[in-house]
């Protein structure tokens, strides 16, 4: 459980994923980022590029879901933070490989 401590998560229980009654190290929506990196990086692999608008896209939903959640217009569950970590997760990786992109076109 210490991954999530380190890395900023909350772990709250009932945000979390549980697996034979083990809770995961990650909240649901840390645990969708982190699949969004794979993810992100599988796409880079593939030579399979999300245009900027979009990954900026794919942030602000993560963003409005934790804003709805917030200020208590509209709960969230699980799954939804899982699907909008994972949008997320996708658009800043792909967004982090255009950066280096850029700067190696520099050197």
């Amino acid at each position: 459980m210490h991954i999530g401590k380190y890395s900023g998560c909350h772990q709250m229980p009932e945000r979390s994923f549980f697996i034979n009654g083990m809770q995961f190290p990650l909240c649901a929506r840390c645990t969708g980022i982190l699949a969004g990196y794979l993810v992100g990086v599988l796409l880079f692999v593939l030579k399979i590029f999300v245009p900027i608008e979009l990954c900026l896209c794919f942030g602000l939903v993560m963003l409005g879901d934790w804003y709805m959640q917030y200020i208590d217009v509209l709960p969230s569950t699980n799954i939804r933070r899982f699907i909008t970590g994972i949008l997320c997760g996708i658009g800043y990786l792909q967004i982090l490989i255009k950066i280096f992109y850029m700067v190696a076109k520099m050197v």
